[in-house]
């Protein structure tokens, strides 16, 4: 599998960018405040939860760099 791929929740309230097999960075709104969070997997549950983002289409749809980067740039302009 080529990284980064990028994913979001159907809800639109939070988006993925998967660099690797066990890293990912996510945005998500909480409330109206968006928040960016870098994550490496380190124990079970997370790597599940990477695997699940990429492989399950009922977890999450997929997004684009795009997208991602156009929420990220609207955080740090902030």
């Amino acid at each position: 599998m080529e990284y980064p791929q990028y994913r979001k929740y159907s809800n639109n309230k939070h988006f993925f960018k998967i660099t690797s097999a066990s890293e990912f960075e996510e945005l998500s709104f909480i409330g109206t405040q968006l928040v960016h969070h870098i994550f490496v997997a380190k124990i079970l549950p997370d790597r599940n939860l990477i695997q699940d983002l990429l492989h399950d289409s009922q977890c999450a749809e997929l997004s684009s760099s795009e997208e991602f980067e156009r929420l990220l740039k609207q955080l740090k302009n902030k």
